[in-house]
């Protein structure tokens, strides 16, 4: 069994799914559309939005979908992903990669529960904690 965050995105998931892969160093993956699906009715020129996308980073699953069309987007704050690794040099990596276009909240550091711990805001607007666990 496994927990996976499922991410919405309002029309833009390609884009995020395919840096995410970068920052990550990951190959390009698999892309399910909308219009791929011929099971569902959607609104003409909707087709090419990202039905399906998931990426294995440290262990784990994240998965990814643009908003279904014709629903409301509410972007939202209550989302954060954990990166948890016993590399210090992938943690330092992929913290620097997302903070060129996002926001520090707290620097790489020894905190209370972690010899290195830092937290940052992405581009996207995703939270993410990177935690050392040896």
């Amino acid at each position: 069994m496994s927990l996976n965050p499922y991410l919405n995105f309002d029309g833009n998931t390609r884009e995020v799914v395919l840096y995410y892969a970068s920052v990550f160093g990951l190959e390009e993956p698999t892309i399910l559309t909308f219009g791929s699906n011929s099971e569902s009715e959607i609104p003409p020129g909707t087709e090419n939005l990202v039905m399906h996308a998931q990426l294995k980073i440290a262990g784990g699953t994240l998965m990814f979908s643009d908003n279904f069309p014709g629903r409301p987007f509410q972007q939202g704050n209550n989302i954060s992903l954990a990166y948890v690794s016993s590399d210090k040099n992938a943690i330092k990596e992929a913290f620097d990669k997302l903070k060129r276009d996002g926001k520090v909240e707290i620097e790489l550091q020894e905190t209370t529960w972690s010899p290195y711990y830092g937290y940052l805001t992405d581009k996207y607007g995703i939270g993410w904690q990177f935690n050392y666990e040896s």
